[in-house]
């Protein structure tokens, strides 16, 4: 199981000084314990969110008491990522629990392979019920099975570890192959090359000006001619 060392969070400590300190703002709630504001290390924490993610027990060691928990939520930074703040859930280890674990997708498929079609990838993530002992840190969906249009991977698809069940429906799909369409390319027409076009000269005369200056006749005279 993994564990996280964490101090309780005096009220007095403003959440700035904390972060700039290595530390992120955190609280654990449930299983009959109080909203209990706690501080941990950010860079112990980003350690185990990576391994542990939503679905695997976190161990909260706290002032001699310790507590088993889920990592709930985490906030993080808008423009750097990194995590601000982070709700623990508590949990009774003897109590099965709903939670939501990722798919991970492996293998190649033959009809994406052979240029038959798409993969597309119905779900991230589905529901499961276990006690957290047993809780998977993801599933494994294997797509070496999609062979043509017609293959699809649905939930009773997915092998489950011992204790665990789904609680979707079993012929949801997971997976599936989509027909690989070619792009039309519109037709360009050549550039006109206006070299090769004879234009015909047409146009009248310039008319004379229009100012009655000498040497130059006058609009009304150059009307009768």
């Amino acid at each position: 199981m993994l564990k996280i060392v964490a101090k309780k969070r005096d009220a007095k400590t403003s959440l700035e000084t904390l972060r700039k300190g290595g530390g992120i703002p955190a609280v654990f709630y449930g299983a009959g314990n109080n909203s209990t504001p706690i501080s941990i290390s950010n860079v112990e924490f980003k350690k185990i969110w990576h391994k542990a993610g939503e679905s695997t027990t976190v161990k909260i060691s706290v002032g001699g008491l310790e507590v088993d928990t889920l990592i709930h939520e985490v906030q993080t930074h808008p423009v750097t990522d990194e995590p601000i703040h982070v709700d623990f859930l508590a949990i009774d280890m003897n109590k099965k629990i709903k939670v939501n674990v990722p798919l991970e997708f492996v293998g190649i498929a033959p009809a994406v392979k052979s240029g038959i079609g798409n993969l597309v990838k119905v779900m991230h993530e589905v529901e499961v019920e276990a006690l957290p002992k047993d809780l998977p840190h993801n599933l494994t969906v294997d797509v070496s099975r999609l062979e043509n249009l017609e293959s699809l991977i649905t939930l009773a698809d997915i092998k489950l570890p011992a204790g665990v069940v789904l609680t979707a429906n079993l012929t949801d799909v997971v997976a599936s192959i989509v027909e690989q369409k070619e792009e039309k390319v519109e037709e360009v027409a050549p550039p006109v090359d206006l070299s090769t076009i004879e234009v015909e000269k047409k146009g009248k005369k310039d008319l004379p000006a229009q100012t009655g200056e000498e040497g130059e006749i006058p609009l009304e005279e150059a009307k009768k001619e």
